[in-house]
Order: C-alpha cells, then sequence, then structure tokens
C-alpha cells in the first residue's frame, strides 16, 4: 500500500492528516499525517481544510519534519491567532484528485466495506478499518448476524498479499483471503 488514511465518514473526501496546535508565532502548525511515508502529505502543495461541514482550500508555502513529527505555513496564516482558529481541523483531499496507483495497490479508504470471503465460500464480515503494525497492515474484518457473515465476531486478518489475501475485485466489492474462519 502507497498511502494510508484514517478511517472517515462516507464521503468524497480522505482524510489525510490533521492540523494539531500552533507552533510558534508565525503562523505555523503542528501536523499530524496520516500518510505512510508521514512526509508524503506535504507533496500536496494545496491542502483542503475541513472544520465541521466547511472546507477550505488552502495553499501550503512550506513545510518540513519537526523532531518526531511535521510543521507546515499554509497560505494567508501568518500568526499565532491565525493557527489557532484552525488547530483540530483536518486535512482532507478529495478522493478524485488521489494519484493513480499502479498494479495490485489500494488505498485503504478502497478497501474499506469489502465484504471478506474465504476460498470454502465463508463469509467473515467486511473490513472495518485498518492499521499499520511494525510487520504488516492488519485488517479488522467485522461480522454481523444482520449481513450473510458466518457470525457476529471481529478478526484481524493480516494485509499479506498472496499469502492471505487471493484477490480484491473492488467492482464486486468483495476480498477473497485463505484464512480459517476458527482463527
Amino acid at each position: 500500500m502507497s498511502e494510508s488514511a484514517k478511517a472517515q465518514p462516507a464521503d468524497d473526501h480522505v482524510v489525510l492528516g490533521k492540523l494539531t496546535s500552533p507552533y510558534g508565532v508565525k503562523g505555523w502548525l503542528k501536523v499530524y499525517s496520516y500518510t505512510s511515508p508521514m512526509e508524503g502529505i506535504l507533496d500536496y502543495p494545496e491542502w483542503v481544510v475541513r472544520q465541521g461541514d466547511t472546507l477550505k482550500r488552502c495553499r501550503l508555502v512550506q513545510g518540513r519534519r519537526h523532531g518526531k513529527g511535521l510543521v507546515a505555513q499554509l497560505e494567508g496564516c501568518d500568526s499565532r491567532e491565525a493557527a489557532e482558529a484552525l488547530a483540530g481541523a483536518e486535512i482532507v483531499l478529495p478522493k478524485a484528485e488521489l494519484p493513480e496507483l499502479s498494479g495490485d495497490d489500494f488505498y485503504w479508504h478502497e478497501l474499506e466495506g469489502l465484504r471478506v470471503v474465504t476460498r470454502d465460500g465463508s463469509v467473515l464480515g467486511r473490513i472495518d478499518h485498518l492499521f499499520e503494525t511494525g510487520a504488516n497492515d492488519v485488517m479488522v474484518v467485522k461480522g454481523s448476524l444482520e449481513t450473510d457473515a458466518i457470525d457476529a465476531r471481529e478478526r484481524l486478518l493480516p494485509f499479506l498479499p498472496e499469502e492471505v489475501i487471493l484477490e480484491v475485485d473492488l467492482e464486486d466489492g468483495v476480498m477473497h483471503v485463505d484464512w480459517d474462519p476458527e482463527f
């Protein structure tokens, strides 16, 4: 996977990160990035900042790594007060503006909601969200007795193409896996 994004409400945007708090007195902000690598968010020259239901396009003037995180300056944000007004806002991008991925790469938001089906046709549930670990990404699959899942269990499946993940069919909304339902 080339880039991750935090699970977001169903809309036309994917969340790339968050403006957390002011940094200094000249309008800089601390940035929490959901992209992988973290600095990938700085590759977008224009950010869409979402506060509640309000969307505002902001040009990224400059950004850099600072300690274990990132800091950035947005056009028109030139004081600590202006930065405080943006603190807590999400950085989103219209899904249509995401770069094209090649081959078998997927954005996490494309996988969320897919039905997960084993080799023998057992439906384990739907992918609720994904998260990173040190070794590999993990899919959280939630079963529901209200759907055609075999039970209501939550399962953690490693995102391992060709080992666990056999096929991803975005058009049909299904992922085929090699996984023991008892595990």
